[in-house]
């Protein structure tokens, strides 16, 4: 861990491009800024209400943030780097592959032309099974796809040897987004809209639609079968509840009506003596959905999975019918995105560290690697004596959090070995094979780590993604570099701000590996209890607070957030700005910040600025219903309010009194 004499040394390297001077710009969105609302009543509004005002919602979004507005730009990047490569494609591998499939994906004609010609042979393989023994045989080529149908099965790091790769079956097979959409009355509309969505597509491919009616309904309480037999969202933020070490005569017993000694043997699978099984009973009452059902019934389930996992990048009726009931009904958006972007996303997901390649050279050069290092290395030093401080832990968890913490590595930017595409063959003259080919690729990929050591230099996301993740397994923190960008992190502006921004995010994905799910695992990635009984009642007393304190938010009218979905990532947020605030006053006192008024703002009401600005946001109303009830994220309004509320720096930096909003009267903190 970094002795504080390294934290002065980083934070004066960090802040070493001319730091800002009273009188200058501040890095500060003024013109996102609501002067007529009080910060101390509602500081979400006070920071993005006019951000708010004059940025709606563009019609082929369901919400429109921050950090769209930095995706946007990524995408223009991008855009760009994949049209120079499809008129240079002989220039380099890298160019030919992406060049090739963003071209593919971008000659609308073609795909039109071709209608549903590319799935054809897919669906008259469905058609052509006679018996439920072929089942497997089949199950196994579409998983080789991505298309979800039954289950799931591919590899993870041993909970119990996080090193190595396991095998792992898991739960899956549903068409709509979470389990409780299938079982309550209040989802009935939605029931029968994803119904008639089913018809809709069986109609493309041929059905009549008496037919295809009576298939929707069939596919509908085949998959509500497998709903019931699901571990809830919440349920499976518990590590414990999805870890069941077996043999593979274990799995076979669980299901004896599926034959999976046939389905590894035709998903080439690597050979193993141990799995985890994720939810046993998901199994066994599989086995009995795969029993009572009707070879049709089954047949029809896995044809709709397979033709609604290829309609987003078929001809316009397919599109058409996935973006009406997926993105319009469910989330709200009125159009569908231009088709350059969906191209751009298409290549991302497909061949992403090939176009991260190219993306790294054009918009992540100079320095800015080792300065989101040297900011790292800040806020861990900033937890570690945040820990040393706590007063409702003992000294012998404490140990232990310090070993964890000490054992976090980082990794920045982008991946130190870039993935080989090589064997990925990309035509450019027919764009589901190229989708397919792509999907295989990274399927058998993830399929070969069974049974070998874990690579933790290994990415899992793409370098332009807008976003970054912790990963409790291996005990590590990602940073893409397409967040390392405004509104987060600007090297030039003023480090309050820089702090609220980038830093507050830093704090955040340290956080997780002490967060509900993050706690339950130490140093090296196991899944061990290294906690006291007394230290972990403690600590879920202070989460008991936070879920309930997000319990009472209204994510829209007749609609709550689920503070124990959410509880993790608020945690990560709560303590995430604390740290960085910590960070804040370490460089103040060692004149690394500026002190005075910069915009008309001290410091502190900077850094709490360009936290709350991060965050600005406008959400469709059935966007926020789905998120509601699916996203582990609050959203962007509580994730401010939230942290506000809980802190007393805010209420100090601002003058906020006890009894106003955004003052709770018993603030919640667990880190």
């Amino acid at each position: 861990m970094k002795s504080t004499g390294y934290f002065v040394t980083a934070f004066v390297l960090l802040c070493a491009a001319a730091p800002a001077q009273s009188g200058q710009p501040s890095g500060v969105d003024l013109k996102s800024i609501d002067p007529s609302v009080n910060p101390c009543v509602d500081f979400y509004q006070f920071a993005c209400g006019n951000w708010r005002k004059t940025n709606p919602i563009p019609p082929e979004y369901s919400r429109w943030g921050r950090f769209n507005e930095l995706q946007n730009r990524n995408q223009e990047i991008l855009r760009g780097i994949l049209e120079d490569s499809a008129k240079h494609q002989d220039r380099s591998t890298i160019d030919q592959k992406i060049g090739a499939f963003y071209g593919a994906c971008m000659d609308e004609a073609a795909i039109e032309e071709a209608g549903d010609k590319p799935i054809l042979a897919g669906i008259a393989k469905i058609r052509a099974l006679t018996n439920k023994q072929d089942l497997a045989t089949e199950v196994a080529q579409l998983h080789g796809q991505g298309v979800d149908v039954f289950f799931r099965f591919g590899s993870r790091p041993d909970p119990d040897n996080s090193k190595m790769n396991i095998a792992d079956a898991d739960q899956g097979g549903l068409g709509l987004p979470d389990k409780s959409y299938y079982l309550g009355p209040k989802d009935e509309e939605t029931r029968q809209t994803y119904v008639a969505h089913i018809s809709r597509m069986l109609q493309l491919i041929g059905d009549s639609q008496a037919e295809a009616d009576r298939k929707a309904h069939a596919i509908l309480t085949l998959e509500t079968s497998l709903a019931k037999a699901s571990l809830d969202r919440v349920d499976r933020r518990n590590p414990r509840l999805t870890h069941h070490p077996m043999s593979l005569p274990e799995l076979k017993a669980l299901a004896p009506d599926f034959n999976f000694a046939q389905y590894l043997q035709d998903r080439r699978s690597p050979s193993f003596q141990k799995l985890n099984v994720a939810v046993p009973d998901f199994f066994k009452s599989l086995n009995t959905t795969l029993a009572s059902a009707s070879l049709d019934d089954l047949k029809s389930y896995m044809l709709w999975h397979y033709v609604s996992a290829y309609a987003p990048d078929l001809s316009k009726p397919f599109v058409d019918a996935n973006f009406d009931f997926y993105t319009r009904y469910l989330t709200g958006a009125k159009e569908l995105q231009p088709r350059w972007k969906r191209c751009v996303e298409n290549t991302d997901r497909g061949l992403g560290e090939a176009l991260g390649q190219k993306y790294v050279a054009k918009a992540f050069a100079g320095q800015s690697k080792e300065k989101t290092q040297e900011l790292v290395g800040i806020i861990e030093s900033e937890m570690e004596a945040d820990i040393k401080s706590l007063t409702w832990m003992s000294g012998a968890t404490k140990e232990q959090a310090l070993a964890k913490l000490k054992g976090v590595t980082n990794k920045i930017g982008y991946p130190d070995k870039w993935r080989d595409y090589s064997s990925v063959h990309v035509s450019g003259d027919d764009f589901i094979a190229d989708v397919r080919n792509a999907r295989e690729f990274e399927i058998r990929r993830n399929l070969n780590k069974i049974g070998n050591p874990v690579d933790r230099s290994e990415f899992n996301m793409t370098p332009p993604t807008v976003n970054a993740y912790y990963s409790p397994r291996e005990n590590n923190i990602n940073f893409p570099a397409g967040i390392l960008q405004p509104p987060f992190y600007k090297a030039s502006r003023d480090m309050a701000v820089n702090l609220g921004g980038i830093g507050a995010v830093i704090g955040h994905e340290l956080t997780h590996g002490f967060d509900d799910q993050g706690r339950q695992f130490d140093a090296d990635g196991n899944l061990r209890d290294w906690w006291t009984k007394q230290d972990s009642e403690e600590f879920q007393k202070r989460a008991d607070c936070l879920a309930n304190q997000y319990s009472k938010f209204s994510a829209v009218e007749g609609v709550n957030l689920n503070g124990r979905l959410t509880l993790g990532e608020n945690g990560a947020d709560n303590a995430g700005i604390h740290l960085a605030y910590m960070a804040l006053l370490g460089g103040l006192e060692n004149g690394s910040v500026e002190k005075g008024k910069l915009d008309g703002y001290t410091p502190e009401q900077r850094f709490f600025l360009g936290y709350a600005q991060i965050w600005c946001e406008n959400q469709r109303p059935e966007s926020l219903r789905n998120r509601a009830r699916t996203d582990p994220h609050s959203p962007g309004e509580f994730r401010v309010i939230g942290v506000v509320q809980n802190s007393p720096d805010f209420a100090k930096a601002f003058g906020c009194t006890p009894g106003q909003p955004m003052v709770a009267a018993n603030g919640c903190r667990v880190w």
